[in-house]
């Protein structure tokens, strides 16, 4: 199979830009306000939309749980799926898969109205599973396209194609959303092409992807009688065997654990942050606009920031780089926390985030990528799914206890600073040239 070749590596940065739409339109702006809104519509205000044991979950956490819901599932399903791709040539046709059911349940999203709301939050669920599973996948492929000197560049670049990509569908649809009156339809009938076009979007632009990438035979054979799913839990357990015995790609997922926790708090609190800080906190109205703008800008401006972090690793080193964007992730928090008093700041701090986040996130995918055993990429990447994932509650519980202890929106931002050091700390204290030598091994 071919390796650096051009077409397969467009082809494959293409389905940043596909699932991106679906990222930033459904999941950051739009389902969100939408279910919550027809969730109270039916039970009222705070009202029980259904009873789980001793759980109650009312209209204000549907979303939430829905959200939540979906990634519990993904940390069981991904690693074993990762696991069972490995075992077969069937990469390319399980992403496939997972990618057109989740573009068809987002599809599904236009038609819940009224009382579908339950449907809409299983669509919602179903949709994000799949976003995670074909993820995985498509994550893997990055070590079969490109050899180990392009992927710092191969990485930053599909990351910079998904911002823009992301950014572009949601500037239409907020541009819908906001004519709509204009044009004659319902706030609500806006909102639901808005999801028809993320799922369109997604699934149409990957048809790009999967007529470019190549599927690989299988690294490792299937044991005689041994089913898919067996050997998919086999290959699990020995890919946390293997961790074990490579301590500095486990040292490595803990330092991403706790980084990119970090990071992954900043970007959903930051609303919340902005708008309390900046209107309530001054008995002023809330600004939805300026919150949707920032949201844009960050979009556009991140793909930027790939591009830029890509030219940063190449002189000084992808950990390096990684380290210097942790650093200014670091500063801004600071920032925050002590100066950040007008709309003006915030919109230069929302630059200053958006640099620094494609950098970090696609150096950190491209730095993994070269740690891992050859003939494992699925099934580690699954279990980087795992570490991004898995922890991603631990930063929003800090950040609403500090909240809480303090009644202070800048102490639970700070207090996020323990995760960027504890992180950075890590990936200092991580040989990663040694750890790439030891995957090789």
């Amino acid at each position: 199979m071919p390796v650096n070749d051009r077409r397969e590596i467009f082809g494959w940065s293409m389905y940043d830009w596909a699932n991106s739409g679906f990222q930033a339109t459904v999941i950051t702006v739009m389902s969100g306000p939408y279910l919550t809104a027809l969730a109270r519509r039916n039970v009222g205000e705070n009202g029980v939309v259904f009873e789980l044991g001793p759980l109650s979950v009312t209209e204000k956490s549907f979303f939430p749980f829905c959200i939540g819901l979906s990634v519990f599932l993904q940390v069981f399903l991904l690693p074993i799926l990762g696991s069972i791709a490995d075992y077969t040539n069937l990469k390319k046709r399980l992403m496939a898969m997972f990618c057109y059911a989740g573009s068809a349940a987002t599809c599904l999203l236009f038609f819940v109205t009224d009382s579908r709301y339950l449907a809409g939050g299983a669509l919602l669920v179903i949709a994000n599973l799949c976003f995670g599973a074909a993820l995985v996948l498509y994550n893997a492929f990055l070590n079969d396209i490109a050899t180990e000197d392009r992927r710092d560049q191969v990485s930053s670049r599909g990351y910079a194609l998904g911002y823009l990509g992301g950014g572009v569908l949601l500037f239409a649809n907020l541009l819908l959303l906001q004519n709509a009156a204009a044009l004659g339809i319902e706030e609500g009938l806006a909102v639901r092409l808005s999801f028809l076009s993320a799922g369109l979007w997604w699934g149409g632009f990957s048809v790009v992807t999967f007529r470019r990438l190549h599927s690989r035979d299988a690294a490792t054979a299937l044991p005689a009688g041994v089913s898919l799913f067996s050997a998919g839990r086999a290959e699990l357990a020995a890919s946390f065997r293997a961790l074990r015995r490579l301590p500095r790609t486990l040292r490595y997922l803990a330092a991403y654990m706790l980084f990119n926790d970090g990071i992954q708090t900043v970007i959903s609190m930051s609303s919340l942050f902005l708008s309390q800080e900046l209107f309530v906190a001054r008995g002023l109205p809330e600004d939805p606009s300026f919150l949707i703008g920032l949201i844009l800008m960050i979009q556009f401006v991140a793909l930027v920031g790939a591009l830029l972090f890509e030219r940063i690793a190449a002189v000084i080193g992808a950990k390096r780089a990684i380290v210097l964007s942790l650093g200014i992730w670091t500063a801004t928090i600071i920032y925050a926390y002590g100066w950040l008093q007008t709309t003006a700041q915030a919109w230069i701090m929302g630059a200053v985030i958006a640099t620094v986040l494609g950098g970090s996130q696609a150096l950190s995918r491209s730095l993994y990528s070269r740690m891992i055993p050859r003939g494992r990429e699925a099934s580690f990447f699954g279990v980087y799914e795992i570490s991004e994932r898995g922890t991603s509650w631990i930063g929003p519980i800090l950040f609403g206890i500090v909240a809480a202890a303090t009644n202070s929106y800048r102490q639970a931002m700070l207090s996020l600073i323990v995760l960027f050091l504890g992180g950075m700390i890590a990936l200092l204290a991580t040989d990663t040239d040694r750890a790439i030598r030891d995957a090789n091994a």
